[in-house]
């Protein structure tokens, strides 16, 4: 229900896959539940899973126009030091709001014919920022249905230089495991997963991923976006000059997509699948941040981070419109519905990481 929009076009993928009924007093669904899908029909009543045209026609705009801008300004002043940095700045900014903009069509959360968002996602993720649409849906999807579950998301994978949460630093501390120095990995975090993420992991990540699948028309779509950069700035920096280029723009925007998509989830609760409902585990995983023009641009909505776990289809522009309903929602039943300004969020990632590493160091010596 969270995922797809055309249900009866799932429902006839399921069909083949069902081998019966539970029936079972155990099985019964919640009131939390209940009022859930009693909220979910009312936004839906409210026409919140509408996008807006005009909205998404402007998000497309201000990116091209980035783009355009930091191209034209080394194309007008050159290929200087000070042309370089005001260009790279503008390409930054394009980049990552482009990740934001893909980010709405892989959830199919623009247009209602999934083939169009799915073109779409293709066109911003492989051709324009390089990267892989088949690749994202994979990672993001299983982050979605099991945030911050260990062994089961993806996105907290990061055992080789970090430690998150409270238990797997004590299983990891107990059992003598890894080897890096976690107690100061709230140090070190500064210098490996922002600047490096982007620039370097990624760059062997996705094209294993496609290799290794034989995904060759992704292969080509995204080595046409290295055809593109190179096009772009050739003429001014040479093709080594325009890769260097490339890579400084991508550590630039490392930093901006770190801090801001892991704002809402390291600091949550990291724990193995306890089989929860739909709406416990999205809460106990995620968080918001304060609303905004600034947060909600720079962060493209993900500042609503609940809301859009809790209904990822829905457009980004929608998502304040749901929060009061969600809101309440989480004060009658007693969860937590936590809500930090911008600083605050990022802030509690060092400051969650040095809980964490002090949890193993603790156990490991123990």
């Amino acid at each position: 229900m969270a995922f797809h929009n055309d249900k009866v076009a799932v429902s006839k993928y399921l069909r083949p896959l069902c081998i019966g009924r539970l029936e079972s007093s155990d099985n019964k669904e919640t009131e939390l539940m209940k009022d859930f899908r009693e909220l979910r029909a009312t936004v839906e009543k409210m026409g919140l899973f509408r996008a807006s045209p005009l909205f998404f026609g402007l998000v497309m705009f201000q990116i091209l126009a980035f783009e355009f801008g930091g191209w034209f300004i080394v194309y007008y002043f050159g290929a200087s030091w000070l042309a370089l940095l005001a260009a790279s700045l503008l390409l930054v900014t394009a980049q990552a709001q482009a990740g934001w903009a893909q980010h709405d069509y892989g959830h199919h959360s623009v247009f209602n014919n999934s083939k169009v968002n799915k073109y779409i996602h293709i066109f911003l993720l492989n051709f324009f920022k390089g990267v892989s649409s088949s690749w994202w849906n994979y990672r993001h999807y299983l982050h979605h249905a099991k945030p911050n579950t260990i062994k089961k998301d993806p996105d907290i994978r990061l055992d080789v230089f970090f430690l998150t949460g409270k238990v797997l630093p004590v299983e990891y501390g107990k059992k003598k495991k890894g080897f890096m120095p976690y107690e100061k990995q709230h140090h070190y975090w500064f210098f490996v997963l922002p600047p490096l993420l982007l620039p370097l992991y990624f760059h062997y990540e996705v094209p294993y991923y496609l290799w290794s699948r034989r995904n060759y028309v992704e292969m080509f779509w995204m080595a046409s976006f290295f055809v593109r950069y190179v096009v772009m700035f050739k003429p001014f920096l040479g093709v080594g000059g325009a890769l260097t280029f490339y890579l400084f723009v991508r550590f630039l925007e490392s930093h901006w997509f770190v801090w801001t998509t892991q704002m809402n989830h390291i600091p949550m609760d990291v724990e193995y699948d306890e089989d929860l409902d739909w709406v416990t585990s999205q809460l106990k995983a995620t968080c918001n941040v304060d609303q905004s023009w600034f947060n909600d641009w720079f962060s493209g909505h993900l500042n609503f981070q609940i809301e859009h776990h809790l209904f990822p289809t829905m457009p980004r522009n929608n998502l304040h419109k749901a929060a009061p309903l969600v809101k309440s929602l989480c004060e009658k039943h007693g969860l937590d519905y936590k809500c930090k300004t911008l600083f605050g969020a990022m802030k509690d990632i060092v400051g969650s990481l040095k809980e964490s590493g002090e949890l193993w160091y603790e156990a490991y010596h123990m």
